[in-house]
């Protein structure tokens, strides 16, 4: 067994699973992910940047909740909860350390193979003569002009010029044989690509790639030289990350977008939670950046490899044959649609069911895209989380107003880490005539609606999308997620409501259908639980199964522990944080989760309820987090049509019996794989595609 399969922290209680500790664990099997072999090599090393991207969030929102809650026990003279507190940010620090050592062996395996398929990865010591002239003359024509060393002196406040997406340089700088001063260089990874491929010199078979950093460290003299004194410059790369919290201030006569721009300053001077460095960096210089950058006893100062912000390793290129990444998956067209002059013609025959990426995102752009020219169509809602830096949705909108058509669009400000751009769309769609609504400042809106109302024969009719993903055409084509396409009234109607109870939520709308917090989401969820625990008592089958990105609420987790000790089997995929302990004699021996870590994330939120015979199932675009629950605007939809329903079941079912990409989550979460057993191999990603594939070849279109 791996070193990354053996390394748990033991319970910290008997009921629940730290959040935090878990959340590691689930960045543990996307390292798994860059360990496995079978994996190609290329895909391998852009796990090695997911693993990075995702420890940059954990630090800059649970690692600075963690220390934001020891400040305020501390000040609030709560001393127990604060050494508590302590106790739990130590075993992440501990945890991350050991973490790091296999990222590190992870990544020196991968490009000691990456070099047998003859493809290098090169610093400035290993250049020739002729690549080394190349690349200053790249550097003098197209990388110079984006550099901008901040050179050191007693006033410069280096915590506020850093921003936490990006690399950089500290320089040391050396005259007479002493430190005279520092300076700091950003890598320019926003003007170009950090990956440069370097033009053969002899054999073309050979292929290397160098990073911006080390060109830069290749040409430092040139940087500085006419401008300070030195006779020798050393450089090393580091990385901070910030805390991403922001507070709003209640200024009234500011509007929301002033405040929400107001608090983005905020996070650009928060205080660092962590810095990562270049291991080889000399303790002088460590210590130097350490009282520049102001670190705490509670902050993480990280020692590593060479290379720093290795998320951007996502984008890792593949130079190589084909085969060194994953063979491409066409996404497919959905047979629903076809045979109609419109999308409407084809929802009002039947209820659709896209299931990205394994479908084409197409279908929802063109949803709106008809909607905006269609003279019908009288009204286009739809709400707005995370999209596409180049939305097709976004241009169809404005040409809908431009068309004359009423649209209304829900922007939410504070999608972490979109904030800046939501702000920009804001502006943008205001400007052209849309109505934009900002919803309410203590509930952030997170359901995935599109809502279009068309008249026909003189009445109004809606037609809903309801989903569980962005309206985002680049992250469908990586993320798992279901559209339901329907025209149903009892569905589609609610969903107007929806959008009226966040225009006006003194307004109680009733959702019978809809799950919608947090109005009754969790209240419909408890029942539905409780119905599965009495049915269990009648004798009748009674059986839960889940698909969740995160399992952490603590009454939830209470109910399905009651529904265990009563005897209903529940079973869960939880791709991220599982706070629930399941295998406990007496309290959870009838639970059992596992998680799936693939080429595609997995991000579809899936509830399926036994229900005596008649299954229910529910798609939703929330977790069963707390915050999805009770401080976000979610919506759950019910799957009526027969057909899209036991789709749905085939899925679940395909996940349930992977053998390839499955962990088990025990109680150590110690994200052991699937034993296989007698069953066939099964890689769960693959065989849906399949089952699609077949379905859509099939599908006989209409006459």
């Amino acid at each position: 067994m791996s070193s990354i399969q053996n390394q748990a922290m033991p319970l910290q209680t008997a009921t629940y699973y730290p959040r935090e500790l878990s959340w590691l664990a689930f960045n543990q099997r996307v390292l798994q992910e860059a360990a496995d072999k079978k994996n190609p090599i290329i895909e391998r090393i852009r796990f090695l940047g997911i693993y990075s991207s995702n420890m940059d969030e954990f630090y800059r929102v649970r690692v600075a909740d963690v220390k934001r809650k020891i400040y305020i026990h501390l000040n609030e003279g709560d001393v127990k909860r604060a050494e508590d507190t302590k106790i739990l940010m130590e075993k992440i620090q501990q945890r991350v350390l050991e973490m790091t050592k296999d990222f590190e062996k992870v990544y020196e395996d991968v490009f000691a193979r990456l070099a047998r398929y003859k493809i290098f990865m090169l610093d400035e010591k290993d250049l020739s003569p002729y690549h080394s002239q190349w690349l200053k003359d790249l550097f003098k024509n197209k990388i110079l002009r984006h550099v901008a060393p901040v050179i050191m002196d007693s006033k410069t406040k280096l915590v506020s010029r850093l921003n936490d997406s990006a690399t950089y340089l500290y320089v040391a700088i050396y005259s007479e044989g002493k430190i005279t001063t520092y300076a700091c260089i950003e890598v320019p990874t926003q003007a170009m690509s950090r990956f440069v491929v370097i033009p053969p010199e002899k054999s073309r078979k050979k292929k290397y790639i160098i990073l911006l950093d080390n060109i830069i460290r290749l040409n430092l003299e040139s940087i500085f030289k006419g401008f300070v004194q030195f006779d020798h410059l050393a450089a090393y790369s580091f990385k901070m990350t910030r805390d991403s919290e922001y507070s709003i201030n209640d200024e009234i006569d500011e509007s929301y977008v002033d405040k929400m721009s107001e608090s983005m300053k905020q996070r650009l001077i928060a205080e660092p939670v962590r810095v990562v460095y270049d291991s080889r960096m000399p303790e002088v210089m460590v210590k130097d950046l350490q009282k520049r950058l102001k670190i705490s006893s509670y902050d993480s100062l990280i020692a590593s490899g060479p290379y720093r912000n290795f998320k951007d390793f996502i984008g890792f290129p593949n130079i190589g044959r084909e085969y060194l990444e994953n063979p491409p998956l066409p996404a497919l067209t959905a047979g629903d649609f076809a045979g109609y002059n419109t999308v409407f013609e084809a929802i009002t025959a039947k209820d659709i069911l896209l299931y990205y990426p394994y479908h084409r995102f197409l279908h929802v752009t063109e949803f709106v895209r008809q909607a905006a020219f269609d003279p019908q169509v009288k009204h286009i809602r739809l709400n707005i989380y995370r999209v596409a830096s180049k939305s097709r949705i976004i241009s169809s909108l404005i040409d809908a107003v431009d068309n004359g058509k009423k649209v209304t669009v829900v922007v939410e400000l504070r999608a972490r880490f979109d904030e800046q751009a939501n702000i920009e769309w804001s502006k943008m769609l205001t400007d052209a005539g849309v109505k934009v609504v900002f919803g309410m400042p203590a509930l952030k809106i997170h359901s995935k609606v599109c809502l279009v109302t068309r008249e026909e024969h003189g009445k109004l009719v809606n037609y809903a999308h309801l989903g569980t993903g962005n309206f985002n055409e680049k992250t469908a084509k990586i993320y798992t997620d279901f559209s339901l396409f329907t025209r149903n009234p009892d569905l589609a109607d609610e969903a107007e409501n929806l959008f009226t109870f966040i225009q006006q939520p003194y307004r109680r709308e009733k959702f019978q259908h809809l799950q919608v917090s947090p109005i009754n989401a969790r209240t419909k969820i408890q029942l539905l639980v409780r119905q599965e625990i009495q049915n269990c008592k009648e004798g009748l089958k009674a059986e839960i199964f889940l698909k969740l990105n995160n399992l952490d609420d603590e009454l939830l987790i209470d109910d399905l522990y009651k529904a265990s000790q009563a005897g209903v089997k529940v079973k869960a995929i939880v791709r991220g944080i599982c706070s629930l302990v399941p295998g406990v004699k007496g309290l959870s021996e009838n639970i059992s989760i596992i998680s799936i870590i693939d080429r595609f994330l997995e991000h579809p939120r899936v509830l399926v309820f036994e229900n005596g015979g008649d299954k229910k199932v529910i798609i939703s675009s929330a977790d069963w987090m707390t915050r999805n629950m009770d401080h976000r605007i979610e919506v759950g939809c019910p799957i009526y049509d027969p057909d899209l329903k036991n789709r749905i079941l085939d899925i679940m079912t395909m996940q349930w019996r992977d053998t390839i990409k499955a962990r088990v989550i025990d109680a150590e979460q110690t994200n052991k794989y699937v034993r296989r057993g007698n069953r066939r191999q099964l890689r769960s990603q693959t065989e849906i595609y399949d089952y699609i594939k077949a379905l859509e070849t099939q599908h006989v279109k209409p006459q």
